[in-house]
């Protein structure tokens, strides 16, 4: 899509770090350069924890970047700012007020008088589709009903740009599907002030069949790796060749090696260190994922139709597919995920001899399962306290990411009979690790 227009919001060299004490700063952003202009929808997407609402945040006004700037029609914002409203994923409703009363609230706070007040609210609520629920309680309500009302609260604000958080994914199908072409009605029919969409998903045919422009994040930090048109009218249909196009498009670039990944024979695999964020997946989790693969009887698997299939979004599949690559039981490459000789192994293997290959994969992939078995081996008792090791990994990550990536190398390491843990005292040791 070419655009000479003038954006209204513009994203400028912008990096985003986290303090951490006595520890480098975590850099979460890295020079995002993104612009946004009149009568589009923008799609944000990108793997889990890649900084997503991060920088959606920053855009409201409700986080400073470290350093670049961020211009709402030309003017830098610093904090919330009139035209620019949002909507989050959870409704954060307040039980004790009424629809109307809920919705009522951004104007109250802005010193709306009471009747022009409750005027717009009555329109607002109107518009999304909830007239005759204005004196209803939150607790009343479905879960589309409540994010209903999540919208009419950002659209009574009357804002320029609709900032949304992931604002469907609370939702079951049905009724996501229902909000979104209802949101899509009022944006075609021009029933609102807004000029701009721009939300986060993690949902990849989401993005392709709402938005006008997809920018795809890379992780660790987060960069735009990609910027992609969609270049199909609404109403839009997913099996349209077009759309399936894109699609597979997006899958091959959030599954593509990060730059310095290590190639070897097979494949490119994933170079890690101890302070890695390893995806939290349970084993059960990529056996399951691994039988499918088996049972498809085909050496690729397109990952689009696999993630149908099995009723996947991304931040459910990317996390089994990036621990089986980094485990080496798999092969993602341009969308396409297939077993490696080791996978097929695995699989086809009893239960004792799929512990006894985890193992040698774990200590041969996973650097923080080597250091944690190499630690008990030289300690005296083979003990130590697991504080020792999120010490290190606090190293890398903050130390919320830390404890989750300690607990994912314990669980992995149990199963795989290389240590104990005692869950009452923390402690990891060598003492019966098969039981």
């Amino acid at each position: 899509m070419t655009i000479n227009r003038r954006p209204i919001i513009e994203i400028n060299n912008v990096n985003k770090s986290f303090q951490r004490k006595h520890q480098k700063d975590l850099l979460v952003l890295e020079d995002i350069n993104i612009s946004l202009y009149e009568r589009e929808i923008v799609a944000l997407i990108g793997k889990s924890g890649c900084g997503k609402s991060t920088l959606l945040r920053t855009m409201a006004g409700l986080s400073s970047p470290t350093s670049g700037n961020i211009l709402y029609n030309g003017e830098s914002v610093f904090g919330p700012v009139d035209g620019l409203s949002m909507v989050f994923q959870e409704f954060a409703l307040l039980p004790w007020l009424t629809v109307l009363q809920n919705v009522e609230l951004g104007l109250e706070a802005k010193k709306i008088p009471r009747a022009e007040r409750r005027k717009r609210a009555l329109k607002a609520i109107d518009v999304i589709g909830l007239d005759g629920f204005e004196s209803a309680y939150p607790k009343e309500l479905s879960g589309g009903m409540q994010q209903r009302v999540g919208f009419a609260r950002a659209l009574v604000v009357e804002p320029e740009i609709l900032l949304m958080d992931e604002p469907f994914s609370a939702l079951d199908m049905l009724t996501a599907d229902n909000l979104r072409n209802d949101l899509l009605d009022l944006w075609n029919d021009q029933k609102t002030n807004i000029k701009s969409i721009f939300f986060v998903t993690h949902n990849i045919e989401e993005a392709v069949l709402f938005a006008d422009r997809i920018i795809v994040l890379s992780i660790n930090p987060a960069q735009v790796r990609a910027e992609l048109s969609v270049n199909v009218p609404h109403p839009r249909n997913d099996q349209d060749s077009k759309l399936r196009k894109l699609i597979d498009d997006i899958y091959t670039l959030m599954t593509m090696m990060p730059v310095g990944g290590k190639t070897v024979a097979g494949g490119k695999y994933r170079g890690i260190n101890i302070g890695y964020k390893l995806p939290n997946v349970n084993v059960s989790e990529m056996t399951g994922f691994l039988e499918t693969l088996l049972e498809a009887e085909k050496d690729k698997v397109d990952l689009p139709d696999l993630a149908e299939e099995l009723h996947l979004d991304v931040d459910s599949l990317f996390p089994i597919t990036e621990a089986l690559e980094i485990l080496r039981f798999v092969d993602v490459e341009k969308g396409d995920i297939q077993l490696t000789k080791s996978g097929k192994v695995f699989i086809n293997a009893d239960i004792q001899e799929r512990k006894k290959l985890f193992s040698t994969h774990l200590m041969s992939y996973v650097p923080l399962v080597r250091h944690v078995r190499r630690v008990l081996d030289e300690r005296p008792g083979n003990r130590a306290a697991e504080d020792r090791f999120l010490i290190e990994i606090e190293d890398y990550l903050t130390e919320s990411a830390a404890e989750k990536v300690l607990s994912v190398a314990i669980d992995w390491g149990r199963y795989a009979e290389l240590f104990a843990y005692d869950y009452n005292t923390g402690m990891l040791s060598l003492e019966n690790p098969e039981g």
